[in-house]
């Protein structure tokens, strides 16, 4: 057996571990969750949101089911409904503070404000073994900027509890600052946004910005950037770095008013973004969402995660 069957073998056996562990019911001391917990899912019209949003119905909170085109977020919701779980529709564009604006206002008026925000909203023109950037400022302004408008947005929702608020953004391997086929080339700038204590925001959009610069005027092919889905894969590190930075900046919150914010990678997961190629299922892609919404004792924060495992940035 060669090295890529032996870790073909190891993922489907933690693939078979995990959906063990979910049979497993939460059991009463372990729920700290309610029917009056309300949990936001952006993009959650279809593939790993559809899931996020019924698994957490399934587990009995209220989800709040967002979706930018109003007829297919209402149809969404009306399936999620006549299975008797409890799932609200409001109409949600990531990268439009108005309507950011106009669905805070909404959820502050009804619900008094939010427990659980899952950032799934997410966009990738390339298939396969494309990478065309065409669409680079689309890419990073849903999967990066959308991300952190929500969450910028949300912290002030964020509803006090004993066993703390939480934020999780889908993101991807392909993001990862070290990973050894698909990183940013550059040591000094992978250095920077390696430094948790001192990452920035205007580091991160710096970067971002630069890249764009090079798409613009045509140089981005000897920048240095990830040479696998480049304009996804950024986006991605971008996330990845302003989970860190934004759980940095929320650590010396008191106790009651904790907000826990990580990101997790689904896999190759077989939904419209990936042509329905994928390996992994949606509803296996939305696990490691729901388990770090739900795990009680919670206490990890800035963390990156993959089949409920913390990988490395």
């Amino acid at each position: 057996m060669d090295k890529k069957e032996r870790a073909k073998e190891r993922r489907e056996k933690r693939r078979q571990e995990i959906s063990l562990i979910r049979s497993i019911p939460y059991s009463d001391h372990q729920r700290w969750w309610s029917a009056e917990t309300i949990a936001v899912v952006t993009g959650a019209n279809r593939g790993i949101g559809f899931q996020i949003a019924h698994q957490l119905g399934l587990h009995g909170l209220t989800v709040v089911l967002t979706s930018r085109e109003t007829a297919v977020g209402e149809e969404s919701a009306k399936v999620l409904q006549e299975g008797g779980l409890k799932v609200i529709f409001h109409q949600l564009d990531v990268i439009d503070q108005e309507s950011i604006d106009t669905f805070c206002s909404w959820i502050k008026e009804n619900y008094g404000g939010i427990d659980i925000l899952i950032n799934n909203a997410g966009f990738n023109h390339n298939i396969g073994s494309e990478n065309s950037v065409e669409f680079a400022e689309k890419v990073i302004a849903i999967n990066y900027t959308g991300a952190k408008n929500m969450i910028k947005a949300a912290i002030p929702l964020m509803k006090p509890n004993t066993a703390g608020s939480r934020i999780v953004t889908v993101s991807s391997r392909l993001g990862r600052l070290n990973g050894r086929k698909n990183r940013i080339s550059d040591d000094a700038l992978r250095q920077q946004l390696e430094d948790a204590d001192a990452i920035s925001e205007e580091l991160v959009d710096g970067t971002v910005n630069k890249f764009l610069e090079q798409v613009k005027d045509g140089s981005w092919t000897t920048g240095g950037w990830p040479q696998n889905n480049t304009d996804y894969s950024l986006s991605k590190l971008a996330v990845n770095a302003y989970t860190r930075l934004v759980a940095r900046e929320l650590a010396g919150r008191p106790e009651g008013e904790k907000i826990y914010v990580n990101c997790y990678c689904p896999g190759w997961v077989k939904t419209a973004m990936t042509g329905w190629a994928g390996q992994v299922t949606p509803e296996e892609g939305a696990d490691t969402a729901i388990w770090l919404s739900l795990l009680p004792d919670m206490r990890i924060s800035g963390k990156f995660f993959a089949e409920r495992r913390e990988i490395h940035f």
